[in-house]
């Protein structure tokens, strides 16, 4: 009796399925986990576990502006939270208003802990490893090591933040500024309606989203654009034809001519687009990675379609609340604008 009802539980939840999904899945499209213990593994790191202390002042590090030479830029600068993890230029700003000299554009930072390396040329493997560089680059934060330190040590607060997170032992040295703030970026997962209708909630996505996840797929655009990230992987740029604006900026990509592909969720809030931020609209990108990915013509039907789609990416961020920052002290670091 046990066995015939255990069968019929399984050839109903057989019959239940969404082909769609299904089809989803056996392209490599995967959900964000629904479970917060299965997300947790996903995101923490483990060598140096997430817990509230540290994630609230990695926080504090992220909006703090006083780690760039100026004083004035921090990593929400560039990667604006409140703006879909992006500064919405092409080539990103930084010291004395200077712009990416490679013209480069800002990728999110909203879901980039499922990315499988960082920077657009992949070179650094984690978020904890990323943040130790725009905050050294010249034409970003322009900062030292030893502003950085001298920073954060200046102030009681922090280092009574980072004994509390770390243990009354704590180095406050770079590595673990950089570290907590990746551990931070760590939490910015954003999961959509589309997570909701691969974990199985068939009115997650209307019908259109649906349709356009179909396109999205026939079309073979998870070739590249899967995963969790959909997207984050390093892959070669122009397979069956040249970028359009390729000769913007001189970035190449890897060793390898390879160059990071960017995630998809949350796409209709990170305008411009690509590498070098040369495209403007949505349809704009379809069509042209259609053209120099896939040997396609993208009609403007199946444009609408996937842009459609995209829409059931755009994710629930989490609650962030800014910060009120510690006190200058007269033994901090004075900003220096030159």
């Amino acid at each position: 009796m046990l066995k015939t009802v255990i069968i019929s539980t399984l050839a109903a939840s057989i019959v239940m399925a969404s082909p769609l999904s299904k089809q989803a899945k056996e392209n490599g499209l995967l959900a964000i986990p629904s479970n917060a213990k299965e997300l947790r593994k996903l995101v923490d790191n483990p060598k140096n576990p997430m817990t509230p202390e540290k994630i609230e002042l990695g926080k504090k590090l992220f909006f703090e502006p006083r780690i760039s030479k100026s004083g004035l830029i921090s990593c929400n600068t560039c990667h604006n939270l409140g703006m879909g993890g992006v500064d919405g230029v092409a080539a990103a700003i930084g010291h004395k208003w200077t712009a990416n000299p490679h013209h480069l554009n800002s990728p999110t930072v909203y879901n980039a802990v499922f990315f499988d390396a960082q920077f657009w040329d992949g070179r650094d493997p984690d978020l904890e490893k990323q943040a130790q560089g725009p905050i050294l680059a010249g034409p970003e934060m322009a900062a030292s090591k030893e502003h950085v330190v001298g920073v954060v040590t200046s102030m009681p607060e922090y280092v009574q933040s980072f004994k509390t997170a770390y243990g009354k032992d704590v180095k406050i040295d770079y590595d673990t500024i950089t570290a907590t703030i990746g551990l931070f970026e760590r939490t910015l997962v954003t999961p959509a309606p589309y997570d909701a209708f691969l974990n199985g909630d068939e009115k997650a996505m209307s019908k259109a989203e649906k349709e356009g996840l179909k396109t999205f797929i026939d079309k073979g655009c998870t070739s590249c654009h899967s995963g969790i990230a959909l997207g984050g992987s390093m892959q070669v740029l122009g397979v069956t034809g040249k970028y359009r604006y390729a000769d913007v900026g001189d970035f190449k990509g890897d060793a390898n001519g390879l160059v990071k592909v960017p995630t998809l969720r949350n796409v209709t809030q990170t305008a411009p687009y690509f590498h070098n931020g040369a495209v403007i609209t949505l349809k704009e990108a379809i069509v042209e990675m259609g053209r120099i990915q896939l040997g396609l013509e993208i009609t403007d039907k199946e444009a609408a379609s996937m842009e459609t789609f995209f829409q059931a990416l755009e994710g629930k961020k989490p609650q962030i609340i800014y910060p009120q920052l510690p006190n200058t002290t007269s033994t901090t670091p004075k900003p220096d604008v030159n």
